[in-house]
């Protein structure tokens, strides 16, 4: 099926696809599942995916200028360099799982509550972000930046690979494990024995 803008895409199946290079305007998805589609840099503007779902797809470098995310989901989805800051703002609501999110960008973004469940984060960028209670569930958070963020009450408790800073972040009941914990000294170069 070929897109096209201005049009409106309602309860739709979407699979084998490949949407790759294309530039979509003004194009509304409502309830659509993506499955083991191609979306490689493909430019989405102003357009809308409302309670869709991403399966086994690749999204690597696409552009989602002002374009709306509310309760999209990604499963098994490989999402790289994503500058997820160029998302509308409003009613902006993603859920992640078994995904390679790495190089992406969430700057500024508000997703309280957003789980990333079985997900690479290599070098993500979380600065200023609004990432309250956040899970972070058998995460790889490798280089990822926390710059600024809020992370009152975010699960890291499984989580790995991550390095913070708690006196440049917001981290009030922030869970952990016992190892996590220790990360969070990393800035002061102790020997811990």
């Amino acid at each position: 099926m070929e897109l096209r803008d201005n049009q409106l895409y309602q309860n739709l199946v979407f699979k084998n696809t490949s949407f790759t290079d294309e530039v979509l305007k003004n194009a509304e998805f409502e309830s659509c599942t993506f499955e083991s589609c191609d979306f490689t840099s493909t430019v989405f503007h102003s357009c809308s995916f409302v309670s869709c779902s991403f399966e086994q797809s690749n999204l690597a470098m696409v552009k989602l200028t002002n374009s709306k995310l509310n309760a999209a989901t990604f499963s098994d989805c490989k999402l790289l360099g994503i500058n997820f800051s160029d998302c509308a703002d409003f009613l902006f609501e993603v859920a992640f799982e078994s995904c390679v999110l790495n190089y992406s960008t969430f700057t500024r973004k508000k997703m309280g509550k957003t789980p990333f469940l079985n997900t690479f984060l290599k070098g993500v960028d979380f600065t200023e972000a609004d990432l309250n209670n956040a899970r972070f569930v058998n995460s790889d958070l490798h280089e990822a930046i926390f710059h600024r963020t809020n992370l009152k009450e975010a699960d890291l408790v499984s989580a790995t690979n991550y390095s913070l800073d708690p006196d440049l972040n917001q981290v009030k009941k922030m869970k952990l494990s016992a190892e996590g914990a220790m990360r969070l000294l990393d800035k002061y170069d102790l020997n811990i024995k």
